[in-house]
């Protein structure tokens, strides 16, 4: 009988899809995290999941009812024939829920990783990405998960083909957060299903000048890069913040806005340079809310698998 496999922890980061222009195209990793730590709970009688969470929405993170998590461990293993053992996590969260910030890439790549340790699959990482992918029903999310940096990715016939830019860039990132959350769904149900030839051209143009952005660090093209008119016009209803904090794009010291995934928290790219405490106040100021909540981070790297 082969020994059970030995814990293991991941980090994985926080994304932002889309950044504007190049939808379902792009996505960003920010220094944001969810970290696991998990381990095959060999008691007799354990029950098949267990969860220790601190940090952001802990009490959500903790439930083992359809937990995302070990549902997609679970699916994995099924469909691969192999044994779903029960397992022992501990888990700390920095990602906001609902928010447009990748916590469900987060949540299936995590799974798909955890069935390939523990199930002995011997998958890639671009592997366990694929199948993440094609869980979530589009790519930017979980391969910025997965690769970091700023990653433009497209389903093929055959998977998924992805590539990174931008790793040492030092922008500051900024998200501001309503306080209510937006279902992925009913955001995507806000779009209309076909799209003028001059609107097309308009995104296209844009999200190929973001590419070209982040290659060459170049912040001063975010302003235009960032522009869009495929989904954020649509979105403006359930998502109120964007509308009010797309002005403040190519001023003292904000380079590009735009929202974040779905919405509703919008992302700011700030220039490194700029005084994160006068950006928050021109956030607050442009909202009307001295207590919107505004996150601080930075442009960070893919996912990190190690044994413990």
């Amino acid at each position: 009988m082969s020994e059970t496999p030995g814990p293991i922890r991941l980090i994985l980061p926080a994304t932002s899809a889309n950044l504007g222009s190049a939808f379902d195209a792009a996505g960003l990793a920010m220094g944001l995290t969810l970290t696991i730590e998990a381990r095959v709970n060999s008691a007799v009688g354990a029950a098949e999941l267990s969860i220790d969470a601190t940090g952001r929405d802990a009490e959500r993170c903790s439930r083992t009812r359809n937990n995302l998590i070990f549902e997609t461990y679970r699916q994995v293993l099924c469909r691969a024939g192999r044994e779903v053992m029960p397992l022992e996590i501990r888990l700390h969260n920095e990602i906001p829920l609902g928010m447009g910030c990748g916590s469900s890439a987060a949540a299936l790549l995590a799974g798909v990783m955890l069935a390939n340790h523990f199930g002995r699959l011997g998958w890639t990482l671009h592997q366990c990405m694929e199948d993440a992918c094609r869980r979530e029903g589009h790519p930017d999310n979980v391969a910025a998960c997965a690769l970091g940096y700023m990653t433009v990715s497209a389903s093929t016939e055959s998977g998924v083909a992805a590539v990174t830019c931008g790793e040492g860039i030092d922008w500051k990132l900024l998200l501001a957060l309503p306080a209510g959350s937006l279902a992925t769904e009913r955001a995507r149900a806000l779009l209309p299903r076909e799209y003028s030839r001059a609107d097309t051209v308009y995104n296209i143009q844009r999200s190929a000048l973001l590419v070209g952005a982040f290659a060459g660090k170049r912040g001063d093209l975010l302003r235009i890069a960032m522009q869009d008119r495929i989904h954020q016009p649509y979105r403006y209803e359930v998502c109120p913040l964007l509308p009010m904090l797309l002005p403040l794009a190519g001023a003292d010291g904000i380079f590009g806005v735009a929202l974040s995934g779905a919405g509703p928290g919008v992302l700011l790219v700030v220039d490194s340079e700029a005084v994160v405490e006068a950006v928050v106040e021109r956030i607050r100021r442009a909202v009307d809310d001295p207590a919107l909540e505004v996150l601080e981070t930075l442009i960070a790297a893919g996912v990190v698998e190690a044994a413990m």
